[in-house]
């Protein structure tokens, strides 16, 4: 699937929705979940990230979190970033925590067991400022 997203082909973009408006200010539309950690996950949390969204979403019959990254210009390629990881103090990532890339539609999804424990999740779209929350969602 990485493969598939990066070209931007018909295989990525299914199941993809963008929602919202363009404000008077000329904003850009607001990205929405796109379902791509699969079914029986919902979204718990979101956060805007620069030309994008960050979505931490939960299935709460596995356990597992998962984030996804999705950009507000769907179609156009941009430096995308979804992180997820049990919470530490520590702020380097490790490889199996994150995804980034240059991607037309999203980032992700980056999956994690984390059922009774914290959590540090958050990404970035078109911006060198990852946004982080850190030892959130216990549980």
């Amino acid at each position: 699937m990485r493969f598939s997203k990066r070209l931007g082909s018909v295989a990525a973009v299914v199941g993809l929705t963008v929602a919202g408006t363009v404000a008077a200010t000329g904003s850009a539309a607001a990205a929405s979940y796109t379902g791509a950690c699969g079914s029986g996950y919902g979204v718990i949390d979101s956060k805007y990230v620069g030309d994008g969204t960050a979505f931490l979403t939960y299935n709460s019959s596995t356990g597992y979190n998962c984030v996804v990254t999705v950009s507000d210009t769907q179609g156009t390629p941009m430096i995308l970033d979804a992180r997820l990881r049990l919470h530490r103090t520590d702020t380097v990532w490790k490889y199996n925590e994150y995804d980034r890339g240059t991607y037309s539609y999203y980032a992700g999804p980056v999956y994690l067991y984390a059922k009774g424990s914290c959590i540090d999740w958050g990404g970035s779209a078109a911006s060198n400022y990852t946004r982080i929350d850190y030892g959130v969602h216990c549980g």
